[in-house]
């Protein structure tokens, strides 16, 4: 079986709520992943300040000594057997190593370097069952407030140093006894193990040489008659062998937990191996048909709002997208009626109730939703104010009339808004400017005649020259 790894992948996965940034990571959790070793972490996530390892098959604490900022360390429900490789460690305020295997209680010594340290779990542990484990942890330890989530009262630990050496011999002695039974836990586990492996070896060249002998043509036909016979057989073996696993009386130690984990992986893939699964290559999406029509298609299973912008002769897409995920995990495609959203590989696409511009449109992350919002100008006539663009093809005499209708336009605007005059007013001509003296022509002179009745001759008056 192979065993599982602490790979870049995985952090990254783990770390959406860092925009899958690994380098400054602050928090990660990798419970219930099967680890089996601690590596890697303190190279790719220096910045870390809460680890979750819990529920892991972690043996030994490694790799974490250049995690300086690391102030909360999770390791409960693994396989560790000794307190070690954490005086790096020097913001660690809280430790848990609850439900592991630690027997070697004067390893906690190691834990005198980290000077902040203040919250320690050891509660589920051989080393918690030995006489005066709580005493000497207190002696030894004098920085902790808390153990085992009871606080640690100022009169308990003056007590617990005035009896130091004798608790310390205590608990030097059964530490040794613990050893030596350990010692021979793992023995027998060992030899279990090659027994496993050897039987393991003899069912595998039995199957071979079975599975090499030859059948004449006649037996063919019995072979796959009894197939099914012998399907139904080997699952029932299995069954009872994996009930007597379940059933058979086993220690708690780190082997078991391992023998354990292999053995579910080992039913898992006779299963599939004697049921004949096969993951299903899932025949690629249709996204548009034979004939040319194009779907709509929603694989991520994402909310979406579809507006239609008139005042600025555009469409809008907003497609609701998870919002930590990466931006690199989505790909847009607008074509002239329909647009194509790929989301971690899953298309989405839209048909348009418009046509649009594929060069002009533009797609952006909203910063606080972390939505997709995809603008996508129409192909139509748009008129802004005075200004005119047309798209399509017009003739001479529709162009000409189009200009006139503005021209009458803008006069009608002119008249009606004085401010705004560009031609002159007569009548304001003179009021405007100061008047000048002008030559006034002379009217042609009226010289009554003789004849005429009403004429009377004044000789007093001049003659006009």
């Amino acid at each position: 079986m192979e065993e599982p790894r602490i790979t870049e992948d995985l952090i990254r996965r783990n770390s959406e709520h860092n925009d899958c940034v690994i380098f400054s990571l602050e928090e990660l959790s990798l419970h219930q992943q099967e680890i089996e070793r601690l590596e890697h972490i303190d190279k790719w996530c220096r910045d870390l300040k809460i680890l979750y390892l819990q529920n892991n098959l972690i043996g030994k604490i490694e790799n974490v000594s250049k995690l300086k900022k690391l102030e909360y360390l999770n390791l409960a429900l693994n396989n560790i057997e000794k307190i070690e490789n954490l005086e790096g460690c020097e913001g660690l305020t809280k430790l848990d190593l609850t439900v592991n295997f630690i027997g070697e209680l004067s390893s906690v010594k190691t834990l005198g370097h980290n000077i902040h340290l203040k919250e320690l779990f050891l509660m589920g542990n051989p080393c918690a069952d030995f006489d005066g484990y709580r005493q000497f942890v207190v002696a030894t330890l004098q920085q902790l407030k808390w153990l085992d989530g009871k606080e640690i009262e100022r009169s308990e630990r003056i007590q617990a140093l005035q009896n130091f050496p004798v608790i310390e011999q205590q608990i030097r002695e059964q530490e040794e006894a613990y050893c030596l039974k350990r010692a021979k836990d793992k023995e027998e586990a060992q030899r279990k193990l090659r027994e496993e492996d050897e039987n393991e070896a003899k069912e595998r060249r039995h199957s071979v040489f079975e599975g090499q002998s030859p059948f004449s043509v006649e037996h063919k036909d019995h072979v796959q008659e009894g197939q099914e016979g012998e399907y139904n057989q080997k699952r029932f073996k299995d069954n009872e062998d994996d009930l007597e696993f379940w059933n058979k009386p086993s220690l708690f130690t780190p082997e078991s937990r391992l023998e354990t984990l292999r053995h579910m992986e080992k039913q898992r893939k006779d299963q599939e191996k004697l049921s004949g699964k096969k993951k299903k290559v899932k025949p690629p999406r249709i996204l548009i048909t034979e004939d040319g029509k194009v779907l709509n298609v929603n694989d991520p299973k994402l909310d979406f709002s579809l507006k239609d912008d008139e005042k600025r002769n555009q469409i809008i897409l907003d497609l609701a997208v998870y919002r930590y995920m990466d931006t690199s995990l989505i790909d847009v495609d607008v074509q002239p009626t329909y647009v194509r959203v790929m989301v971690k590989g899953k298309p989405f696409q839209l048909v348009l109730p418009a046509e649009v511009k594929p060069d002009s449109s533009s797609a952006k992350r909203s910063q606080t939703t972390g939505h997709l919002v995809i603008c996508m100008p129409k192909v139509d006539e748009v008129i802004t104010g005075w200004r005119q663009t047309s798209e399509s093809g017009t003739s001479p005499s529709d162009s000409s009339r189009e200009h006139t209708n503005q021209r009458s336009k803008r006069i009608e605007k002119l008249e009606v808004d004085p401010s705004k005059r560009s031609f002159p007013d007569v009548a304001n001509i003179v009021q405007e400017k100061n008047p000048t003296p002008r030559r006034v022509r002379s009217e042609p002179k009226i010289i009554p005649s003789e004849e005429d009745p009403d004429f009377e001759d004044n000789p007093e008056v001049p003659p006009l020259i």
